[in-house]
């Protein structure tokens, strides 16, 4: 097909999935739970750092990690004791686990006491069209805190060729506002434009059938190329078009 023919078609696909539906079977449903701005994007950030493997078990994993935070997680994550941490020491994630969970809730807390929390700290060094190096910067100032380093394998870093495709989740779920139902739109500083696409098996082999990435691997070089022809497409918005091709390669087995 050709370029307007492909910009019909995916946006068609965008508006089947872009809607409350695609909620409830998807990780983003955590957040949902939550009207609080700091609850919201805390438990967007913890269940987007877990979204791999069974997304049945994504979504329990998640739950079981606000419960343990007593449903508040930003009330739990400034004003915790070590004590509270004690409750943490059997939740697993694959390979995170709860050394992993307790030096986020400390590297959180760092972020909101002394960056301004996770909004601030993702708005700084926004390049043209692109969150690369915001979110490289992140993980530096997210990991000043005492940890181990097996735990810094949890944030990926598009500066060492990682697609960061949970960040990117993440973020796409914080900025995009379209009054759709499913994004937040709740982060006011980030462009829309900068955002890139989650790339995964799922994005990444739907967007080769479409011509749309050449590149085998799903990585920093082949997330610059998806971003680059979903840019063409929609300038604007270009990462709306995530729901069209993980709902083409998840739900459809295009």
């Amino acid at each position: 097909m050709n370029k307007s023919e492909l910009k019909s078609f995916l946006d068609e696909k965008v508006e089947s999935y872009n809607n409350p539906n695609f909620i409830e079977s998807d990780p983003i449903q955590i957040p949902h739970s939550f009207s609080l701005k700091e609850d919201i994007e805390i438990a967007g950030f913890l269940s987007a750092t877990i979204a791999w493997g069974n997304r049945k078990m994504i979504i329990n994993n998640s739950k079981k990690m606000m419960d343990l935070m007593g449903d508040s997680p930003y009330d739990f994550i400034m004003n915790h004791q070590e004590y509270h941490l004690e409750k943490l020491e059997n939740f697993v994630h694959r390979t995170f686990n709860s050394k992993d969970l307790i030096t986020f809730i400390k590297g959180l807390q760092h972020l909101y006491n002394n960056h301004g929390g996770l909004e601030t700290v993702f708005s700084e060094n926004i390049e043209a069209n692109s969150m690369q190096k915001s979110i490289s910067d992140f993980k530096k100032i997210f990991f000043e805190v005492e940890h181990l380093n097996r735990t810094q394998k949890h944030i990926s870093d598009p500066l060492n060729n990682s697609a960061a495709k949970r960040i990117n989740m993440f973020l796409r779920w914080m900025v995009r506002n379209d009054n759709k139902g499913v994004d937040f739109g709740i982060w006011k500083t980030i462009p829309m434009s900068a955002l890139s696409c989650p790339l995964d098996v799922h994005s990444g082999n739907v967007a080769r059938k479409l011509e749309l990435l050449t590149r085998k691997q799903n990585d920093a070089k082949a997330l610059f190329e998806l971003d680059s022809n979903l840019r063409s497409l929609d300038p604007n918005d270009p990462v709306k078009y995530d729901f069209a091709l993980f709902g083409l390669g998840v739900f459809e087995k295009f």
